[in-house]
């Protein structure tokens, strides 16, 4: 037997410093990225020897040299990452020096088992966009452009380690010169995986309804735009689905679309070709213009002008003065925007081109003038997930669409846009996270053990967590829809194979009808499975999004639409005393009969007779929700408040802002959720400094918050002719001072001087501003969500937390606030009832 080969013999000058190598295991976002060429020239420009390759659980590479550069190496791999990459952590392992030249190699990916991440897909880059619209460039208009810097990665990632092979990119051999370009280390698309151009696919195509003769490449491109400009409705088939698209100038189209799609009344999200055409359509600050360029690409929620007169109730009944109309005012002249794009919505959602085929749409120099802003609305029939596969794309959107735009690059797993608004200090609030932004990993403040928690089932979205990192899911939407269920599963499948996550623990809502806490019991195949309390997950997700470890309690201000109670009531309006192992409520909105549960929420008229019947307030026919109350349904609903028939108790703040806001005569009915609300907010916005002062809740005789005070004075307000804008904005101070009072009472009694506002009423940011203004002045410490929805889209991350500690917690150990206790106010495990209607 021979012996080992002992180390390379030194050739070292005389007084030259003994060489060090090392072994780094980078992980993070780091593949797909760009960064084993990063790495390859960092090193080049060091001098120093060694290679570079992908690895499940990362990046691994060998460096050797003076021991000053290998240090100088080891900083600066983290410091100067690529764009697209995140490193969350560096290994280092010392090896024996090799001697010899200082050459650096990139080897061939190696198999094996770990974790790393696929970053999220981004915009395409502005050196592709330039070769996309360069006559002399051989991508020129190739709807397929990308790079290690931009392009979809998600979205087509089929497995790990992340190399073309493992995408819906491997069945599109590269031809011969980008394959060159996917070799060299020092071109931009070296391991770009998407890689390709016109010669090696994918394929661009149009197929119309009329079964005529199938278009490809840039006559399918050339033939959309002439259908768009015509008045058409397109679907187009995009990163993370299908769009269904048409020209949001155009009123007869977008009607049609509305009507095909039976999309009622619900805003549509709409493209401008650039940021000079989006300042068109809205005021445009430099926060939300960060945002709408960025390499995510969100829809962004903008609240438009006011136009002068602007007047009119959603329902046609006259409405408060003030409300929302077109942009107004000097500048560029506006893009056209069809009224029925966004009817009566106060706000508008913006987005900018983030693919190649959308800068195509939109035409480049030389193209025949089109359409400058394209409604791009989900392309889904209502109620149901996006489609993404073609053949489904043909058969679910027919009766739609009038063409399909689509290729032949696959689409592993479908992500719908994300949506977000822009505080009034410029921070971001997030709406809905999805394409953009996962599967971007949410840092946790403890460690927990491999686990799902299954989120709610309106907005839903999953969470898988190990260890100090939690990855939420794209949004799902909603699982009352039995498609919902199974893009559930496709996706709980891929970001479980991304991410090495096997859950040993489950998480869902306390409701016992919920879809998504129906499925956990059934999948949970004798694995631990915790319930957790809708507002309490609320709280405990704006507290791991704060990086909260949970060991002080905080007080946390709860306010949504519906969450399950434990006494069987609809809850909404909580201020608890919460941390990760349990709640006590402190105080709440007093319970009102929800008057035919759903039917309240589609009709808020409903739910405003109820509150003034509870605060004493008589129907007059000249207040503006009994005026929207037909005579007949009225006669039933006062039998059935007075009978307590079909009528759930509330607590809900969302309810209350829908009564308000019909009582005013803002919004009578509610063709898609938080309509009331968010026109009530858009009346008040431009009041908010001037309304004058608002009349105080009341506490009834247990200590829980009573509007009636500032019912009784909103109609008497309308009764004294005060404009229906300077009674919304009392309304919104009212609820911030309630929240102000709530908080001091809390400290008093506990001592807490931590507040957390979390849960769907908080996407109001006339709200949340001001309950932040009152609270700070106070010396309250304030925390709002910042990486994660306040709304359900978050909840899953709460429910997480929640059941990790329930999980590490010793038995028997002694728990303090977390005791249970009766009475309504603190956690009672298993004391739920089923209660419908809710």
């Amino acid at each position: 037997m021979g012996h080992p080969p002992g180390p390379a013999p030194d050739r070292r000058p005389p007084g030259a410093a003994a060489p060090v190598r090392l072994r780094l295991t980078i992980s993070g976002v780091v593949q797909g990225v760009g960064f084993r060429p990063f790495v390859h020239g960092l090193a080049g420009s060091l001098g120093l020897g060694g290679h570079v390759t992908n690895h499940p659980g990362g990046v691994v590479t060998e460096v050797e040299g003076a021991e000053d550069l290998v240090d100088a190496f080891c900083e600066r791999v983290r410091a100067d990452a690529p764009p697209l990459a995140s490193v969350t952590g560096v290994t280092r392992c010392a090896l024996p020096p090799r001697g010899g030249a200082p050459e650096f190699v990139i080897r061939p990916s190696e198999g094996g088992t770990g974790r790393t991440l696929v970053p999220p897909d981004s915009a395409v880059c502005d050196a592709c966009t330039a070769e996309l619209a360069d006559p002399a460039d051989r991508r020129y208009r190739h709807p397929f452009v990308t790079c290690t810097h931009c392009g979809p990665r998600f979205t087509i990632v089929t497995g790990l380690p992340y190399d073309r092979p493992n995408t819906t990119m491997a069945g599109f051999p590269l031809c011969g010169r980008c394959a060159r370009e996917y070799a060299d280390p020092g071109d931009r698309r070296f391991h770009a995986q998407p890689v390709a151009c016109r010669e090696c696919g994918p394929r661009l195509y149009l197929s119309g309804a009329d079964g005529g003769p199938r278009l490809d490449g840039d006559a399918a491109r050339a033939r959309a735009r002439e259908l768009l400009a015509s008045g058409a409705v397109l679907a187009v088939k995009g990163v993370g689905g299908y769009h269904l698209v048409c020209d949001a100038g155009d009123g007869a189209a977008v009607a049609r679309l509305r009507s095909r799609k039976e999309r009622g009344t619900r805003p549509f999200a709409v493209m401008a070709a650039d940021p000079a055409t989006a300042r068109t359509l809205a005021p445009l600050g430099t926060a939300e213009e960060q945002a709408l360029t960025s390499r995510r690409r969100p829809i962004v929620l903008l609240r438009r002008g006011p136009a002068p007169g602007a007047t009119g109730a959603t329902d046609g009944t006259s409405g408060p003065p003030g409300a929302p109309g077109p942009p107004g005012g000097s500048g560029p002249p506006a893009a056209p925007l069809a009224d029925t794009v966004c009817p009566g919505s106060p706000d508008i959602g913006v987005m900018l081109p983030y693919a190649p085929l959308h800068h195509l749409l939109f035409g480049l120099p030389g193209d025949p003038p089109g359409p400058r802003v394209l409604v791009m609305t989900s392309g889904n029939r209502s109620g149901e997930p996006i489609v993404t596969d073609d053949a489904q794309a043909l058969e679910r959107l027919a009766g739609i669409a009038d063409a399909w735009l689509w290729h032949d690059r696959g689409i592993r797993t479908p992500c719908d846009d994300s949506v977000l608004r822009v505080r009034p200090d410029g921070t971001p609030l997030l709406l809905r996270r999805s394409r953009g932004f996962v599967p971007e990993a949410v840092p946790l403040p403890f460690e927990v053990p491999a686990s799902l928690a299954v989120g709610g089932d309106l907005k839903n979205a999953f969470c898988l967590a190990e260890g100090r990192s939690a990855w939420l899911s794209q949004h799902i939407g909603d699982l009352g829809d039995p498609a919902a269920v199974r893009v559930f599963e496709q996706a709980l499948g891929h970001l479980g194979a991304l991410t090495g996550v096997r859950p040993e623990l489950l998480a869902a809502d306390s409701h016992p009808g919920y879809h998504s806490g129906r499925w956990a019991r059934r999948e949970a195949r004798g694995r631990p499975l915790h319930q957790v309390q809708h507002h309490h997950a609320h709280i405990a997700s704006a507290m791991g999004d704060a990086g909260l470890d949970g060991l002080a309690p905080v007080i946390g201000v709860a306010f949504d639409g519906t969450g399950y109670g434990d006494d069987g009531a609809v809850w909404g309006g909580e201020v608890m005393l919460a941390d990760y192992d349990g709640y006590r409520r402190l105080t709440r909105l007093a319970y009102v009969p929800l008057p035919g549960g759903d039917t309240a929420v589609r009709r808020p008229y409903r739910m405003a007779l109820s509150h003034l019947r509870a605060a004493g307030v008589d129907w007059c026919p000249g207040l503006p929700c009994v005026a929207a109350c037909p005579p007949g349904e009225r006669q039933v609903l006062r039998r059935q408040l007075e009978r307590g028939v079909a009528c759930v108790p509330t607590s809900s703040m969302g309810r209350l802002f829908d009564a308000v806001s019909s009582l005013l005569g803002v919004c009578h009915r509610a063709g898609h959720e938080a309509q009331a609300a968010v026109e009530l907010e858009a009346c008040a916005a431009g009041a908010m400094e001037r309304c004058g002062p608002a009349r105080a809740f009341g506490r009834t005789a247990d200590g829980l918050l009573d509007p009636a005070p500032v019912l009784r004075a909103l109609a008497d307000g309308l009764r004294a002719g005060t404009p229906a804008d300077v009674l919304a904005a009392r309304f919104h101070h009212a609820v911030a001072d309630a929240v102000a009072g709530a908080c001091r009472a809390g400290r008093r009694a506990t001592g807490v001087g931590t507040v957390v506002l979390t849960g769907g009423v908080f996407a109001n940011t006339l709200l949340e501003e001001a309950c932040t203004r009152r609270l700070r002045a106070e010396r309250f410490t304030v925390l709002r969500h910042r990486a994660v929805p306040c709304g359900d889209g978050g909840l899953a991350l709460g429910q997480l937390l929640v059941a990790a500690r329930r999980q590490q917690r010793a038995p028997g150990a002694a728990q303090g606030l977390h005791h249970p206790t009766r009475g309504g106010h603190a956690h009672v495990p298993g004391s739920a009832r089923p209660s419908g209607g809710h």
